[in-house]
């Protein structure tokens, strides 16, 4: 059902005034990869660099969203493609609040991520790619989610029964394999300071 006879009420502050008060410019960090790829994990390491320096920042973390906003949705092409839509309208709107936000998601269609994309200006849009293989996933495999998808207990899994479409030109490609968290947190950090996201250290 589609909302109708909706108006968008402008407010009397803007996103410049927000990051003028803050002294940090705001967007949105797009982190996705395989599950067990380590996304989540960098997303709240990246945070707490990012706060530790004065930066107001938010991890939206894809577990915790199907707890309460997303708990009506399942796994199919069609709730992951709801899925991403509301994180990437919550997004928007913390974005615009003057926050560096996280959303750490596995994402897997390169549609649904080019439609966030959509919603953010030039610049304000970061696709990191946490291109860690498959085969380290399944070997870390935190959830055992890899074990039941492969013994058949969990139907449309990604990277086991569903596809995973990797970004074609992502602002930033890590890869967790054998690489120190720390080190990773720091180079999205460092990636950001080289934008003029936020002020140099």
């Amino acid at each position: 059902m589609t909302a109708t006879d909706v108006t968008w009420h402008h407010g009397e502050v803007t996103r410049d005034a927000r990051e003028a008060l803050l002294g940090h410019r705001a967007a949105c960090l797009w982190l996705t990869g395989l599950s067990g790829s380590g996304k989540s994990t960098l997303a709240r390491r990246v945070e707490r660099l990012l706060v530790e320096r004065g930066v107001l920042a938010y991890v939206l973390d894809g577990d915790n969203l199907r707890h309460g906003l997303n708990a009506d949705l399942g796994f199919s092409a069609a709730a992951r493609e709801e899925n991403v839509r509301r994180v990437g309208e919550v997004a928007r709107l913390l974005v615009d609040a003057g926050v560096v936000v996280l959303a750490a998601f596995i994402s897997p269609y390169r549609a649904d991520r080019a439609r966030v994309r959509a919603l953010f200006e030039e610049g304000r849009f970061v696709e990191i790619h946490v291109a860690t293989p498959l085969e380290e996933c399944e070997r870390r495999d935190p959830k055992g989610l890899y074990a039941r998808a492969r013994a058949g207990e969990i139907t449309s899994f990604t990277g086991v029964s569903d596809p995973y479409e990797p970004p074609a030109s992502p602002e930033l490609v890590v890869d967790t394999t054998g690489a120190a968290l720390d080190a990773t947190a720091a180079e999205v950090v460092a990636w950001l300071a080289r934008a003029a996201l936020i002020p140099p250290a």
